[in-house]
């Protein structure tokens, strides 16, 4: 199979690093015109600059805005007004025990999480429609499925996507619009590999073994029994965001390395 999605635009927020940049140089491979997003323009400079020279001829550009904020997403959205293919992968993630998580720290995760998918799908999806085709994946978790107690205000804004994606599914009966979620599990991204470098320091252990013991603890059920690499969740999305991905629509689609123990 050849993915070939010249002439589409594809927005990929939070696309400056880790999966998101994974997302955006796997459809820049594929002839989209990508757009990176990111909070600071040397940063989307920076991922501009990585994605050209890994994928040459690649079509790149960047909007810096902060999609966290109803404000950021709008100067957003004024600045790119239409768009084939939205990814909305911004997010934030942060273990803390429940006891110790204030009121503005569950707003917080449901701004940059939630209503940041929230307010693209809003601005897009109708446009989509329109035109009759388009493509809307939320980079939900397997911890939308199985709630981590380290981190329960993580797995309720990741429950929500779940949510919300199927729901605007709904809305696309009978057109050539797809809406789905894509699950990673743990995936080591930059963020992920500080967590882990600092576990590998805390317990005086390698990063390699940190990884392997935080999986084997916290993951247990984890088929792989391994981080997952950034390039094969972006893969999944890839294929999701084709054309090839017609009939594939309100679906969870699970890149979680087996974690999750049902058959559906």
């Amino acid at each position: 199979m050849k993915i070939d999605l010249t002439g589409k635009t594809a927005l990929v927020t939070g696309s400056t690093s880790g999966i998101g940049h994974a997302i955006a140089k796997g459809l820049a491979a594929t002839g989209a015109q990508v757009v990176v997003n990111g909070r600071s323009q040397g940063k989307v400079d920076a991922a501009i600059t990585a994605i050209t020279k890994a994928v040459p001829g690649a079509k790149v550009k960047g909007v810096a805005a902060d999609v966290s904020t109803a404000e950021g997403c709008n100067a957003l959205a004024s600045a790119l007004p239409e768009v084939d293919i939205l990814i909305n992968n911004a997010g934030i993630f942060e273990p803390k025990g429940f006891f110790d998580i204030p009121d503005e720290d569950w707003t917080r995760f449901f701004e940059v999480n939630v209503m940041s998918g929230i307010r693209l799908s809003r601005a897009y999806m109708q446009g989509m429609l329109k035109r009759n085709w388009g493509r809307i994946v939320f980079i939900s978790s397997e911890s939308g499925l199985n709630i981590p107690g380290e981190m329960i205000h993580y797995g309720m804004t990741k429950t929500a996507q779940l949510a919300i994606s199927r729901g605007l599914a709904e809305l696309t009966k009978g057109t050539a619009v797809t809406v789905n979620s894509v699950l990673p599990g743990p995936t080591m991204s930059e963020g992920v590999e500080t967590f882990v470098k600092d576990l590998a320091k805390q317990n005086g252990q390698s990063v390699e073994e940190a990884a392997s013991n935080f999986v084997k603890q916290h993951r247990s059920t984890s088929l792989i029994q391994r981080f997952a690499t950034v390039e094969e969740i972006a893969n999944m999305v890839v294929y999701v965001s084709s054309k090839e991905a017609s009939v594939t629509n309100g679906a969870a689609l699970r890149a979680e390395g087996g974690i999750v123990q049902t058959i559906a």
